[in-house]
């Protein structure tokens, strides 16, 4: 993947095409100060799931037992 340099007057001119063209290209831009690069635009990451998606590690996770059920006498027990 190419990587664009633009200094920082270059980059806030022309904030808007460089957007679209990052969401076009999935190009990675470097905004420089003086040629030092300072900042990197580049595109988010489309395959990054979903917060309500379920997670690999813990949707197999298995619980044999209702976890709202009240604990025996026995149970209570133990725990003292």
């Amino acid at each position: 993947m190419n990587t664009q340099k633009l200094n920082i007057h270059e980059a806030k001119t022309n904030l808007s095409a460089i957007l679209a063209q990052i969401e076009k290209d999935g190009r990675t831009v470097l905004i420089c100060r003086n040629g030092t690069p300072v900042a990197e635009l580049s595109p988010i990451k489309k395959n990054v799931g979903s917060r309500l998606s379920k997670h690999p590690v813990m949707s197999n996770i298995r619980i044999n037992y209702d976890p709202a059920e009240d604990m025996t006498d026995d149970e209570w027990g133990v725990m003292e």
